[in-house]
């Protein structure tokens, strides 16, 4: 196979997975848009308390 067909052949393929790329960011990043628009649920922060005979912190029991 000539070096030109060969050269012509990767390149449409860089091409093709550059599209295939480019896509699957732009649809990431529309779906994290319709995450981010969304309103942010508040949630309280459990304390963790140490275990005393492992060492582990663990969720409070309060």
């Amino acid at each position: 196979m000539p070096p030109v067909i060969a050269w012509a052949l990767g390149a449409i393929g860089a091409i093709a997975l550059a599209k295939i790329f480019a896509a699957a960011a732009r649809k990431a990043n529309a779906d994290l848009d319709d995450i981010r628009g969304g309103e942010l649920v508040e949630r309280p922060v459990e304390k963790l308390e140490r275990d005393p005979v492992t060492g582990e912190y663990r969720p409070g029991k309060s």
